[in-house]
């Protein structure tokens, strides 16, 4: 698969691995002569070790683990995908422990937008079993703690925050989440202290507020991670990054001009990808359904449309995308 696509700031070298490439409007800027070409792959490479590459797999929904420069982020892993009969509340929690174990690879970091249990369900166990750190709000580390996270694991954010881990650097930036066709928010509200016992059904993991953060490993690429699809522009405004990870609206459309809006606030990423499109509930192991309620093809026109130089790549579940 040949990647003649000029971006913003220069040439972006995609290697996909069963992800699904979208052209982007015509007249594209062919390659320089003698650029080498990256080939499709039927299997995820290895993590890459240098500093220049970054690999993201697609965990389902808004997950994804990431690779690069010899350290392993997650960004709200969920792959235990149980039915919720319709999101019931009172649907009890449960985690598919050696799934999870197969998929997340060596975390040294696990980073939550929001508390729902699509992505919020699997942390727990993750942060115990691994004994790694959790980078969420104030309520998210209030569940964690209840659930048995040890509060030494959990950092606080808020947003605004550039964190530098040694050999990757994390900003956190204040969102927002979507609402529904009544403009309501799904479990909404916020923890002032861990409840006094641990939740056990989806209802009892409320929101606690939307964060988005943008990760860089090394000298390669910035990639803005969204789990929800709202946002504030002032907290936005300046990120620029080279890659956009951006949650598709619902078909309701209820936020104004959410992608147009979006894409003008980060100056047009050189690379969109579409996230949370897909059912959540279907297997992890099979091809990504989609969720009819949310308009993935109104965001890839409107992408082509606004942006005809921005690669679209519509990630697969369990697929690797090897990107500078």
């Amino acid at each position: 698969m040949n990647d003649n696509t000029l971006g913003r700031r220069g040439l972006l070298r995609t290697a996909v691995a069963g992800a699904a490439l979208l052209p982007v409007a015509a007249a594209a800027t062919p390659a320089a002569a003698g650029e080498p070409q990256p080939q499709p792959q039927s299997q995820p490479q290895q993590p890459p070790q240098g500093g220049g590459e970054t690999a993201f797999t697609w965990l389902g929904n808004s997950g994804w683990r990431i690779e690069g420069n010899g350290h392993t982020v997650l960004f709200d892993p969920y792959l235990t995908r149980f039915p919720t009969h319709g999101f019931d509340p009172a649907t009890p929690l449960t985690v598919a422990t050696e799934l999870v174990d197969r998929h997340i690879g060596e975390p040294e970091l696990v980073l939550v937008s929001h508390s729902h249990w699509d992505h919020f369900n699997d942390v727990p166990y993750i942060a115990k079993s691994r004994g790694v750190r959790v980078v969420g709000t104030a309520t998210t580390c209030h569940l964690l703690q209840a659930m048995g996270v040890p509060a030494a694991q959990l950092v606080v954010v808020k947003g605004g925050e550039v964190l530098d881990f040694g050999g990757y650097t994390v900003r956190v930036v204040a969102a927002l989440h979507s609402r529904n066709a009544k403009y309501r928010y799904w479990a909404p509200g916020t923890l002032t202290a861990p409840p006094a016992t641990p939740p056990g059904t989806i209802g009892e993991l409320v929101e606690g507020d939307t964060l988005a953060f943008q990760v860089r490993f090394g000298d390669g690429p910035s990639t803005l991670l969204t789990g929800a699809s709202d946002f504030v522009e002032h907290t936005y405004a300046g990120l620029r990054p080279d890659i956009a990870m951006i949650a598709v609206e619902s078909t309701a459309r209820t936020t104004h001009q959410y992608v147009p809006r979006l894409l003008r606030t980060l100056d047009f990423p050189r690379t969109v990808v579409p996230v949370h499109w897909d059912d959540f509930e279907s297997p992890l192991a099979e091809p990504a359904v989609q969720d009819p309620g949310m308009d993935l093809d109104g965001l890839l026109t409107q992408v082509r449309q606004l942006s005809p130089r921005t690669r679209v790549i519509r990630p697969e579940h369990l697929a690797t995308l090897r990107l500078r």
